[in-house]
């Protein structure tokens, strides 16, 4: 497993970073957009569409994003801002009321509102990402790299601290020590991202040095803790409709890994809150 893991990973890199610090925009675009189609489709699949079905929800949403690029709503500061705030309502109070509804409820509310969510939510989270590109490479890096260390230090602090479950019923394996760790995790990589872009003089600054530059020290703490929680959000959520659809992956498109929506899952409420925080 560790092998097939770290093949797909490495696969995974060697396509991602071309993509990634390429000059023109497109080759990451359309990199992403394959990945938020394939997403979709596990969520069509998930919530209980056939196959067809599936692949025709993931087509519709890859599709919109390319129309969207084609009109230039991916470009830096293209998409109004009041849409990164509209997301903030919808994972905070829609995310807590979901996960306080719970695995069995999940499935009795309607087909078309399910899957409705899950698209509004994906190409969010897409135009987001695409709009941190436009940004700059280091606020995108900066960004995942903010989700990947509070997922690895929860990893290894609740491995290490675990013992007050967070959500038995929807993720056993979580605890509240690993939030906490997870989110000390990210106060660390904050305060050694800045150190970076001060010694290089970033042209393009960090989400961290963005929001230190423009709330201060004590409110970039505030709202790194916020991502940070919010990321663990997003993670229970997709857990939440993989255990009521009684699966263990979101699908096996990623050996080793699982499906798509198993690795972007904490990034779907991240990118377009960091983007709304970074406004202010």
């Amino acid at each position: 497993m560790l092998k097939q893991r770290i093949i797909t990973a490495a696969l995974l890199l060697a396509v991602l970073l071309p993509a990634l610090f390429a000059s023109p925009t497109w080759p990451f675009a359309l990199l992403s957009l394959l990945l938020i189609g394939a997403a979709a489709w596990e969520w069509g699949r998930l919530n209980g569409l056939s196959f067809k079905s599936a692949v025709g929800l993931g087509v519709l949403v890859s599709l919109a994003g390319v129309g969207a690029w084609a009109l230039g709503v991916t470009q830096a500061g293209a998409t109004p801002v009041m849409l990164w705030w509209l997301a903030a309502p919808v994972w905070v109070l829609g995310g807590a009321g979901v996960l306080r509804l719970g695995v069995a409820r999940w499935p009795a509310l309607p087909r078309w509102l399910r899957v409705l969510l899950g698209i509004a939510l994906l190409a969010l989270a897409w135009l987001a990402l695409a709009q941190a590109k436009a940004v700059g490479v280091n606020f995108l890096l900066s960004v995942l790299a903010l989700v990947w260390a509070a997922d690895i230090a929860a990893y290894f602090g609740g491995r290490a601290f675990g013992k007050c479950k967070l959500a038995p019923a929807i993720s056993p394996g979580k605890s509240w020590e690993g939030v906490w760790s997870g989110m000390a995790g990210v106060l660390l990589l904050a305060l050694a991202w800045i150190a970076f872009d001060r010694l290089t003089a970033q042209g393009v600054p960090s989400i961290f040095s963005t929001l230190q530059s423009r709330l201060g020290t004590s409110a970039m703490i505030v709202a790194l803790l916020f991502l940070a929680a919010v990321s663990v959000v997003g993670d229970l959520f997709e857990s939440l409709v993989k255990r009521s659809a009684g699966a263990k992956d979101s699908s096996g498109l990623l050996p080793g890994h699982g499906g798509v929506l198993d690795r972007i899952d904490a990034m779907l409420p991240v990118f377009p809150l960091a983007l709304a925080l970074c406004s202010l």
